[in-house]
Formats: C-alpha cells, sequence, structure tokens
C-alpha cells in the first residue's frame, strides 16, 4: 500500500521493484551471452570441416598424368623481350607462318566486323559456302574449326577407343602424335627414310600387324617439305583403315589439293588451314573436307561456337581477294627457290628439295651443333627452328620470308659460322 501526500514508494515494494529490475538484467544478459553463442554456432557451422581426401592428381585421367604437354614456338612479345629487341628486329623464320599477311579487305572487314556480343553461327554457313566455291567440294563435306588443329583432336574424340591404334610417320606435324596421347590411343610409329619419303613396306608391314585405326599422312610434310605420291596414297587408301591426309602447305606444291577425293573415299579425310596460305595464324581457322558417313557425326560432336565471328569475317575477306593470295604464294615460291640455291653454298649445311614455304637443313659440319646455330642466329635477331629429338638433333628448318629476310639470314649466318 503506497503512503498517502508521499512520493517514495514503500520499502517492501522497493525491494521488488529492485530486484525486478536485477533479474531483468541477468535474463538480458543471459540472452545476450545465449545469441552471441548462437551466432558463433552459426558462423561454425557455415566454415565446412576439412576433411582430409586424396590427391586432387587422381581425378585427372590416369593417362594423362605423364603426358608431356606440346612445346609451341615462344611468342613474339616474350620473345622480343627475351632477346632485348623491338619485334620489328626480329627475322622470325621459325614457324612457317606468312611474312606478307592477310589481304588488305581482311583488317577492314574486321574494322566492320558487326555483332560481335552475338554468338557466332555454330555451322559458319557463310564460310563454307565461300569455301565450296573455292574448292569445287559441296559446302555439305566441309566442317570449320578454330585452326586445323582443333580437327586433328575432334577426329580422333569421335574416332578413337583407348584400344586403338594411331599409325605415325615421324619426323612429321608433332600433333598427331600428341593428340594420340590426349585421347589415350596407341601410337605407333613408322620412321621415314634417311630422304623423308615413307617407308612404303614398313608402312604397310605396320597396317598388316597392328591394324590401326587412322593413319596421318602430310604432304607437303612438315617439317622437311617433301609430297607423298599419288600411288603411295592410293595404295594407303586400298587398306582397311582411315587416312587423314594434312595438306597445311598444298599451296605452294605446285599440284591440286586432294579434297574432292572424299566423295569417292569414304576413308579419306583431307585438312586445310588460312594460316600459311592466307596469313591468318592469329585468328586460327582451319577447315577440312569429310566424307558425308563421318561428317554428320563430327557435327554432333563439335562445340558448337568453335568459330569465332572474326575469324569467319577474316576468313571470308581473304578468300575474296584471289588474286592477292596467289600474288603471295608466288613471291613464296620464288624466294624459296632463291633461298634453296643460296643454301647449297653453305659448307656446313646441306638443304633437302622442299614443296612448302620452309626449308630443312641438316647440319653436316661434326663441330658445330644445331642448337648452339640457333642460339646464335637469335642472338643476332634471326629465328629459325630446332628440334630437341634425340634422332634429329642436328636438323634447323627455315621458314621462307621476304626477301630482304633471306638476306638478313644470310648475313647472320655467315657473321655466327666465324665463331
Amino acid at each position: 500500500m503506497l503512503a498517502l501526500g508521499g512520493n517514495s514508494p514503500p520499502a517492501a515494494t522497493t525491494l521488488s521493484f529492485t530486484s525486478a529490475i536485477s533479474s531483468n538484467k541477468e535474463l538480458t544478459a543471459s540472452v545476450a551471452t545465449s545469441n552471441s553463442s548462437f551466432r558463433l554456432s552459426t558462423v561454425a557451422s557455415a566454415v565446412p570441416m576439412v576433411k582430409k581426401t586424396s590427391s586432387g592428381v587422381n581425378f585427372i585421367r590416369p593417362h594423362l598424368r605423364t603426358l608431356a604437354p606440346y612445346t609451341p614456338i615462344e611468342p613474339f612479345e616474350i620473345l622480343s623481350a627475351r632477346l632485348g629487341r623491338a619485334p620489328h628486329e626480329i627475322i622470325k623464320l621459325d614457324a612457317n607462318e606468312n611474312p606478307y599477311g592477310p589481304p588488305p579487305e581482311v583488317m577492314e572487314a574486321l574494322g566492320k566486323m558487326q555483332f560481335p556480343n552475338i554468338y557466332p553461327d555454330p555451322e559458319s554457313r557463310r564460310l563454307r559456302a565461300a569455301l565450296a566455291e573455292d574448292s569445287g567440294l559441296g559446302a555439305e563435306h566441309i566442317l570449320v574449326g578454330c585452326g586445323a588443329d582443333e580437327l586433328i583432336d575432334l577426329i580422333m574424340r569421335c574416332t578413337l577407343e583407348q584400344s586403338d591404334v594411331v599409325l605415325d610417320c615421324p619426323p612429321t606435324f608433332t600433333m598427331y602424335a600428341f593428340d594420340t596421347a590426349v585421347n589415350g590411343a596407341e601410337l605407333v610409329k613408322v620412321p621415314r627414310k634417311k630422304d623423308f619419303s615413307l617407308d612404303m613396306p614398313a608402312v604397310l608391314a605396320a597396317i598388316e600387324k597392328h591394324k590401326p585405326k587412322i593413319i596421318f599422312l602430310t604432304s607437303p610434310n612438315n617439317p622437311d617439305g617433301s609430297l607423298i605420291k599419288e600411288e603411295e596414297l592410293l595404295e594407303i587408301l586400298n587398306q582397311d583403315l582411315l587416312v587423314v591426309l594434312d595438306e597445311a602447305y598444298i599451296e605452294f606444291a605446285g599440284e591440286p589439293s586432294r579434297m574432292t577425293w572424299v566423295k569417292e573415299y569414304e576413308n579419306l579425310i583431307v585438312l586445310r588451314t588460312f594460316s600459311k596460305r592466307a596469313g591468318l595464324a592469329g585468328i586460327r581457322v582451319g577447315y577440312g573436307a569429310f566424307p558425308s558417313s563421318i561428317i554428320e557425326y563430327l557435327w554432333r560432336a563439335k562445340q558448337p561456337y568453335n568459330v569465332s565471328v572474326a575469324a569467319e569475317v577474316a576468313a571470308c575477306a581473304a578468300l575474296g581477294n584471289k588474286d592477292y593470295l596467289e600474288d603471295v604464294k608466288n613471291k613464296l615460291i620464288t624466294e624459296r627457290d632463291r633461298m634453296y640455291k643460296l643454301l647449297l653454298d653453305v659448307p656446313f649445311l646441306s638443304p633437302y628439295p622442299s614443296h612448302a614455304n620452309f626449308i630443312l637443313c641438316s647440319v653436316t659440319d661434326p663441330s658445330k651443333s644445331a642448337k648452339q646455330l640457333k642460339a646464335d642466329l637469335a642472338k643476332e635477331g634471326v629465328m629459325v627452328r630446332y628440334y630437341e629429338k634425340e634422332d634429329f638433333r642436328n636438323f634447323i628448318r627455315i621458314s621462307v620470308g621476304k626477301p630482304e629476310h633471306t638476306d638478313a639470314f644470310f648475313k647472320a649466318l655467315a657473321k655466327v659460322a666465324q665463331k
């Protein structure tokens, strides 16, 4: 009961009120502590416990764990920095690139390119129509890729089981062996003769013994520039295996492509590229001719947007100026022949006749190393190709450039020869 006329509550009431406040504080503290524990518990539950698992390597397919990576040519910018030379001071004769570049219409078309924000045509219809007109083969037989390299891998992915055999004839383009390893198939090598021609008895014997599913043939062959004879190709086509004929350098050979043969031979694929002929190595456009019975399945398996808008625009523009392509081809053939004659006069080099845009040379002087020769030429700003393979270490390959590139090469060669 409150005292009348007073402002202070009775003692009992005061005690009760004070106790309530104290109790309230304890409750608040308890709730706060509880909330803190809840927050800590929530945070702890959001961080997963680290569970010991096996190494990530175990997720990788077993045959890829020991795969040696492909060794590409050093990028131009990195090469420039390493040599301490501006790009225009480097004579690049190590990758069989076209020194003249693409027709001027290519850069114009790329500058006017529309809709780069829209996915490209998955069937590259415009480019395939242009290639059909260029080759005389129906567009239904043509498939375009991000370089011929993509098509090599696509062919293997569509055809090879891990128990299958691929026949390779080295020395040749190393992507065949590399992609065989990536796809987990077995590689059987049939080395070429000393003049780099096919060892036909050995090839036929290997076909009989190993029953390969695919053989890869390159004409002109890289790295020596030799051609496959027509009778040899026909004999191999009569065997029970898929023949992939790589014609990356056919424009420089003085003989027609065999693209149209795919209409007659169900076991023939012919590969081509824009890298050498049209100077589009950096754009990455390759294409292939396929029998109808094979191309159907490659269409199913290929990546849908493998050829970019820029690549299709550039390739179509290049095909639109055939006079330029023909002129550049003739210039490179003329310069190849001039370089070959000059190389014959170098006492420590032995050049091989070539039908491509490069010349292979053996280093014949035992006192000279091909590896050191490459390094010495690089110091002079001239790049040539050297091979680390044990049975090929005394060779260098020289790409054909412009006349001034040839002159610079021989000037540098004369200088390093005095060392």
